[in-house]
């Protein structure tokens, strides 16, 4: 699939000098390579990611995303943060605590013109900064150039609207087009060791990456040599070394990001203006606790609303389940007997962080938090070591597959940050397979806590997960994105510590409901090797 030469116009083209108008620069990126058509052994089916025909019909709806109805030949055309406004409807004097305020959001075009189509990616919350409150709001596409959103005012006092433009449905389409392409857009380095002359040791990088389909090498001909993960299949690919033979890959690193967005970051999640009147919120005559969050136990199988809860005075208050704070003696106490396993990415580091600058040493525990990744996210380890060893690289449906499990287990992973430019058919396939390895897991062990906590960014592979996991029965997906939206903090991958405390206490309010009833047993293994041991 070849970008046409309308899709380059829409999106080589960088903004923004603000004087009377918009001034545009020109830029030329990078063509990304095509998906091959012309031979149907190079398409990759549902029975190659390793799901039935069904589920991915299901799975392409729920990531479906309205189009242009309209051929966009340039940038001008195509959505404007600085003119797409919003507005409040019927703002009245005040309002009680439960109710709930609507908002229209108007799209425009850079030449001020009203859009005629949707496919815009907004984002909106109310917050107030003085009580540290937000909660976020779902954005409505009317597809025809206007959305709504209705706005909780769970809070007494005062509270503000902001809207988002985060991607123009433009910019949305360039990015689904990279991600139905079937090469993946992250690089790494292989890093080769071996003897040379006179004692010498030959040292040779090359570049490394997925093989993805019956056609999908990055390199062509008798480039690469090839490591095949017996278990998941999954085979990785590094240029063959001039000097050294293949067997003598030692070290890998993470390369670069060929990202389709890099020339437009003054593009993406800019506020729009809008109507910034304070709305007066004043106390309710209903129970007070229905707007305190909820005080059912929390456990699996519970949905996520929108709104999932609110923040005030930096506290999540969450509608999905009772959600409690956890002082550091508190946090020993509740997982007394529990050894952890954090699997993933770096957002499920931060959690590591968190634990062990807060739980004090003296509770008879170790923490046992073992950040596995899959090993197209091993860019990453603990020490934040630029490079690793090869044979230290894990995947996540490997390492599940190795536990006993059992009731003093809780396994907890993340996937989505370092798969965002990656095929989305390589996504469905890493989360089928760690899928099944769950429903293995909990057969032999059903009382094992498993834990699939979501990216703190959304795009529409986070709906991916949730989906293919929804029917295992005793899975927890912990939905913690509504909380990094609408914080007052800037969204980022990495939260600050406010959000990860909250984040954290959601994650004890699961594992252990009832506190006092287990033993804190925390170790950490690092690249597979146990590093350290502590007790109190």
């Amino acid at each position: 699939m070849y970008f046409g030469v309308n899709d380059i116009l829409v999106l080589s083209q960088a903004l923004w000098a603000l004087t009377d108008g918009i001034h545009i620069k020109l830029f030329q990126p990078t063509r990304p390579k095509p998906v091959p058509r012309n031979n149907s052994s190079s398409i990759i089916t549902a029975f190659d990611m390793g799901i039935s025909d069904e589920e991915w019909e299901r799975l392409q709806k729920a990531i479906d995303w309205p189009i242009p109805d309209q051929e966009i030949t340039h940038l001008s055309q195509s959505t404007s943060p600085v003119h797409s406004t919003f507005s409040i409807v019927g703002l009245k004097e005040s309002y009680k605590v439960g109710e709930k305020i609507s908002v229209i959001i108007t799209a425009r075009d850079h030449n001020k013109n009203l859009k005629r189509y949707g496919g815009d990616f907004f984002k909106a919350k109310l917050f107030n900064a003085e009580l540290k409150a937000s909660v976020y709001g779902e954005v409505v596409d009317h597809r025809n150039g206007t959305y709504s959103v209705a706005l909780l005012l769970p809070w007494e006092g005062q509270a503000q609207v902001s809207v988002r433009l985060e991607h123009s449905s433009e910019v949305v389409q360039i990015l689904k087009k990279y991600r139905e392409s079937s090469f993946p857009r992250s690089h790494y380095n292989g890093y080769f060791e071996g003897p040379g002359l006179n004692e010498t040791k030959i040292f040779e990088v090359v570049e490394c990456n997925l093989k993805w389909g019956a056609d999908g090498s990055w390199r062509k001909g008798d480039c690469c040599c090839e490591y095949k993960d017996i278990k998941t299949g999954t085979v990785w690919q590094c240029e063959r070394p001039k000097e050294l033979s293949c067997d003598h890959l030692v070290h890998h690193s993470y390369g670069h990001l060929e990202s389709p967005l890099n020339l437009f970051e003054n593009l993406t999640n800019i506020a729009i203006s809008g109507d910034i009147k304070i709305i007066n919120v004043l106390p309710t005559t209903a129970p007070i606790g229905k707007f305190n969050g909820t005080m059912e136990k929390c456990r699996s199988g519970m949905t996520t609303p929108v709104p999932a809860g609110f923040y005030l005075n930096d506290v999540w208050k969450s509608f999905v389940c009772n959600t409690r704070q956890f002082s550091p003696a508190q946090m020993a106490n509740c997982l007394k007997n529990k050894i952890v396993y954090l699997m993933g990415d770096s957002t499920t580091r931060q959690w590591f962080e968190y634990l062990e600058r807060n739980v004090p040493g003296k509770c008879d525990s170790v923490f046992s938090i073992q950040l596995f990744n899959i090993q197209l996210d091993s860019m990453y380890n603990y020490k934040f070591n630029k490079v690793l060893t090869y044979k230290d690289l894990h995947y996540i449906s490997n390492d599940i597959d190795e536990m006993a499990g059992g009731p003093h287990a809780v396994i907890v992973f993340t996937f989505f940050a370092h798969l965002v430019f990656h095929p989305i058919t390589f996504y469905v396939y890493e989360v089928a397979r760690i899928r099944q390895s769950v429903v293995a897991l909990l057969r032999r062990a059903p009382e094992t806590t498993v834990i699939i906590k979501s990216g703190n960014t959304a795009g529409l592979k986070y709906i991916v997960t949730p989906l293919m996991f929804r029917d295992i029965d005793g899975v927890i997906f912990l939905d913690v994105w509504q909380m990094t939206s609408c914080h007052y903090l800037r969204e980022h991958i990495h939260p600050g510590p406010v959000v990860i405390a909250n984040e954290v206490n959601m994650f004890l309010s699961y594992v252990s409901p009832s506190c006092g009833l287990f033993k804190l047993v925390l170790f950490h293994k690092e690249n597979g090797k146990l590093s350290w041991l502590r007790e109190g």
